[in-house]
């Protein structure tokens, strides 16, 4: 693919990772969603028309399309079903990248983002390949990226779904998902895991 100045995937990094940058990749919040929506929110839009794909070639113009499929969508739309439409596109795009050896071309903390689809998966194997991908190759960065790994497997291991997901799929919550949801289940799962560190 041709790189140009007007490629968009710039754009798409230099905000992610220089403007944004860790501290903010999980803070969210209505100003961060907004700019992305409003920076991004098109982009987002064609590639979920099926676009973009040509992108899925080398390291970081792969690294851009996992990021506007997996990661802006839950900004752009969140609390909306429509922030989960494009994971499979992005797990196809985790597999292009791990079958391709890209993730381990890219900085460490950079990786999170390949192996992020996985971990969004409602699928117990991924949540395995997830945790073990981290384990294995964010060695010197992926600590914290780790845990929350862990956790998420112990969710999907438990009720087989995200249970903060269902009010935007509109699915019906069991009493213990309800439970869970409002009485901070997730955090005191990070806390018992911590404990047994």
């Amino acid at each position: 693919m041709e790189r140009g100045a007007d490629w968009p995937g710039t754009e798409v990094l230099q905000f992610w990772l220089d403007e944004v940058g860790p501290k903010g990749w999980y803070a969210g919040g209505a100003t961060l969603d907004q700019a992305v929506r409003d920076r991004f929110g098109t982009l987002c839009a064609r590639a979920g028309d099926g676009g973009l794909k040509d992108w899925l070639v080398e390291p970081e113009p792969a690294l851009a399309y996992l990021i506007v499929t997996d990661q802006f969508p839950r900004n752009i739309w969140r609390g909306d079903a429509r922030a989960f439409a494009t994971d499979p596109l992005a797990r196809a795009a985790t597999e292009i990248a791990l079958r391709a050896g890209w993730d381990m071309q890219l900085p460490e903390p950079q990786r999170q983002f390949v192996y992020l689809p996985l971990m969004h998966h409602e699928n117990p194997e991924s949540q395995a390949r997830c945790v073990a991908l981290i384990a294995e190759r964010m060695p010197e960065t992926g600590v914290g990226n780790l845990l929350h790994a862990r956790v998420h497997e112990e969710v999907i291991r438990r009720f087989g779904r995200f249970p903060g997901r269902n009010a935007a799929l509109g699915r019906a919550s069991t009493p213990d998902e309800a439970d869970f949801v409002a009485n901070g289940g997730y955090a005191k799962i990070i806390e018992a895991l911590k404990a047994g560190a």
